[in-house]
């Protein structure tokens, strides 16, 4: 058997690169052809976008105009969403001057797929018809399947140039099971409201990045820092990442809220928290250096956390000057996290952030899940009105007795529900990788010593050999 797979290997290319050239065509194959059979099985089209289901909705509700579909109202939202999953997360994370292509191309790989797999477990666990086993999807279900790639698209970054492609696949697969479970904990089982997602998505994947990285700590990585850096060029690209997610954001926060007041609110709130986040990041960017020069990665991520902190409560009563203190605190957390908590997180926890996840969504997640909560605690009739109360927190069916006070409490347990299951999973799935690279280095092991199954060794091996170069062929 070992030697039909060597074969197979020298057919398809150089010895170097056989893992690349068999194992990622195999993967995309198998698991596309996966989920053509699971997408036969379960998923159908839901009323509104179903031809006959359409025009016996429309007799049955005296709809006369085909406006009142939910495609109208959706879908701008939904192009959005889909431009920040696709090109501003994708741009965002080519300002490495080593892994640019890598950075946009391999997020447009593991969103493509993550998007389909993300239909099928939300489906699973939010629509599926007891009566006929189906997945009834429209419009608003391809919003939530990009909120839930967002979540993995986050962890990549804490692992940008350090994964294989493949390793990246393994990743994004347990990363959306994850979120979808956490979303149903979160969002149905505690009753949540979190509608950009600073909970179940950015605290969620922050953490979940970060303890993968954890895991797959490479003790001589820092000797390839010259790799871990940007030209011109690439910040520049990276700039147009941010300025699309920056541009959209208030989209993001806002594409499910419900319609009227409750979206309107959202992207006013998100708007100006973007704003005030732009002007502390800059400030405290200029305060970090000797001469008072900008640094580009502050500018292209810090400039963003007041979105990410605004996720939750964007649809609450903040108040316009509540969502510019967001911004304002969020902008100056934010850049802090880039001059002292990276270098901090590296040297002492091991733990190396490429893209500074920590910084731009584990923590701006995790305080925006905590801003939500405290200011659910603080809502009143007198603020909402009785039908605002309950029309903003869903205080209906089994929660229509739940009080505010009770409401920030679940908030608040929500926030600790999602960084639990980003810490707990991501260290989970970081083994699995981390075994996984035994199996994936073969070939490479056959003419260096290798001596544990694990990266620390490996490294040392490598470095021992002359090579201290890492790339996704060899991964």
């Amino acid at each position: 058997m070992e030697n039909c797979c060597e074969g197979a290997g020298n057919f398809f290319g150089r010895q170097k690169n056989t893992n690349i050239r068999v194992s990622l065509p195999a993967v995309c194959f198998v698991w596309q052809i996966a989920m053509i059979i699971l997408f036969g099985v379960f998923i159908r089209y839901n009323e509104e976008s179903d031809v006959r289901k359409w025009i016996e909705f429309k007799h049955s509700h005296n709809i006369t105009s085909d406006i009142e579909n939910d495609f109208y109202f959706r879908y701008p939202s939904f192009q959005d969403v889909h431009v920040m999953i696709f090109v501003g997360f994708g741009f965002l994370m080519t300002f490495l001057k080593r892994y640019s292509f890598s950075g946009v191309g391999f997020n447009f790989l593991i969103a493509a797929f993550g998007l389909q797999w993300a239909l099928l477990m939300q489906g699973w666990f939010h629509s599926l018809d007891p009566n006929t086993g189906k997945i009834y999807i429209g419009v608003e279900n391809l919003i939530n399947a990009d909120f839930c790639v967002a979540g993995s698209l986050i962890a990549y970054g804490a692992l940008l140039g350090k994964v294989s492609p493949v390793q990246l696949m393994v990743v994004t697969l347990f990363g959306v099971t994850l979120f979808a479970v956490e979303e149903y904990i979160i969002l149905d089982l505690l009753h949540c409201r979190d509608a950009g997602g600073s909970m179940v998505i950015h605290a969620f994947g922050g953490y979940y990045g970060l303890a993968i990285s954890w895991v797959l700590y490479r003790p001589n990585l820092h000797q390839s820092k010259r790799l871990n850096g940007s030209v011109y060029h690439s910040d520049v690209f990276a700039m147009i990442g941010t300025l699309f997610l920056w541009m959209f954001w208030p989209s993001f926060n806002s594409a499910i809220t419900a319609h009227g007041d409750g979206q309107h609110r959202a992207v006013i709130n998100t708007y100006l928290a973007l704003a005030s986040s732009v002007l502390t990041a800059v400030a405290i960017s200029s305060m970090s250096q000797k001469r008072g020069k900008l640094d580009m990665v502050h500018i292209q991520n810090a400039t963003l956390a007041g979105g990410v902190a605004m996720g939750t409560a964007a649809e609450f009563m903040i108040t316009p000057y509540g969502s510019l203190i967001v911004g304002f605190c969020c902008g100056i957390i934010s850049t802090f996290g880039y001059v002292f908590v990276t270098p901090f997180l590296e040297k002492y926890f091991k733990i190396q952030d490429t893209c500074g996840i920590h910084n731009l969504h584990a923590v701006p997640g995790m305080l925006g899940g905590f801003v939500g909560a405290i200011v659910a605690a603080a809502a009143s009739v007198e603020v909402y009105g009785r039908e605002g109360l309950i029309e903003t927190f869903a205080f209906e069916g089994d929660f229509a007795t739940r009080s505010v006070l009770t409401q920030g409490g679940y908030q608040a347990a929500g926030t600790c529900v999602a960084i639990t299951f980003g810490l707990v999973g991501g260290a989970l799935v970081g083994e699995f990788v981390k075994c996984f690279v035994y199996y994936s280095t073969k070939r490479l092991r056959e003419t260096v010593p290798y001596k544990a199954v694990c990266f620390n060794n490996y490294d040392k091996e490598i470095q021992r050999h002359g090579n201290s170069n890492f790339s996704v062929e060899q991964s």
